[in-house]
């Protein structure tokens, strides 16, 4: 017999042996992986059924956000992701396949983050003001910084600091957080931008030094660490988010049972521990609340990419 869930009578109903896939736009290992799995067991014990954690990874999410796209509306397959691939993406690739308002529902947001800048702990910057006085002289002005995925918030932010500070600086895309961070950790490029959670962990063990983080406060994680707000770059004050999504279409019943599922396994306190260790602000949003965050943030960077002279590839 077929496991599917239907609508009958104007009552949905989810196979029970059916698995949710919740797809995955970055590699084993990356920090959307790390979070998607430690949710992975409370929202299996909350939704009676196994949930499977998918990697799809290439293009910034790009290709798992395809795929859920041209996924079946039945409450079996959904999209962990963050703002790159909701809000940056179809701005910055002209034919992104897929359009967030039109082919996607807003099931629950569930944390904010910022962004970090960091170096090597063997670099000789031990502060952002000290790694742009090794730009300027070590380097001639010119510098590569890695960044998770091309044409994502720290391409834009590589911008920014190059135009602030009149430095040539040259964002040098990978597949994910994991393999830029390997390179930084053998100095095989001397800095990179990417979320807290990709690099808390590193910085505390002195793997790594973050220099600045995004945001309009310094975060809890790393007290230590300036804002680029308080080093003097300014407008990048508003926090990505966390959510997940499923097809357009999908009942309004499972909507309703996942976001509460959501909700309540991020309450878990630790659950709420680990998302928090690795720097996350948990910040449970409803569906509504999640749509509404989607809205306000891309407008915040569509002024940055317009600004920036971006031309969509």
């Amino acid at each position: 017999m077929l496991a599917t869930a239907s609508v009958a009578g104007g009552r949905w109903a989810w196979a029970a042996d059916k698995p949710v896939r919740i797809l995955v736009g970055f590699p084993p290992g990356g920090g959307t992986d790390v979070i998607a799995r430690l949710l992975q067991e409370p929202l299996s014990q909350r939704l009676g059924r196994t949930v499977i954690i998918e990697n799809k990874p290439g293009a910034g999410g790009q290709i798992a956000a395809q795929q859920l796209k041209a996924s079946v509306a039945d409450g079996t397959t959904l999209f962990l992701t963050h703002d790159h691939s909701i809000s940056i993406l179809p701005q910055v690739v002209r034919h992104a396949g897929f359009d967030p308002a039109l082919d996607f529902e807003p099931v629950g947001g569930f944390a904010s983050f910022v962004n970090t800048f960091a170096v090597s702990a063997l670099h000789p910057a031990k502060t952002f003001e000290e790694y742009l006085d090794w730009v300027r002289q070590a380097a001639g002005g010119r510098s590569a910084v890695g960044i998770p995925a091309p044409a994502s918030t720290p391409e834009f932010l590589v911008k920014q600091i190059a135009n602030r500070y009149q430095l040539d600086l040259i964002a040098i895309p990978y597949k994910g957080s994991a393999p830029m961070i390997g390179d930084m950790l053998g100095r095989q490029i001397e800095a990179g931008i990417g979320s807290v959670q990709d690099f808390v962990n590193y910085h505390q063990e002195g793997k790594l030094r973050v220099l600045a983080v995004l945001g309009g406060k310094r975060q809890p994680m790393l007290p230590q660490v300036p804002t680029f707000s308080e080093l003097g770059l300014k407008g990048l004050e508003d926090m990505p988010y966390y959510g997940i999504y499923a097809p357009k279409g999908v009942p309004a019943a499972f909507t309703q049972r996942f976001s509460k599922a959501l909700a309540d396994s991020v309450r878990e306190p630790h659950i709420r521990q680990q998302l928090e260790a690795i720097g996350l602000v948990v910040d449970s949003m409803t569906p509504a609340q999640l749509a509404q965050r989607e809205r306000t943030y891309t407008a915040v960077w569509t002024r940055i990419i317009s600004e920036s002279g971006f031309k969509p590839q």
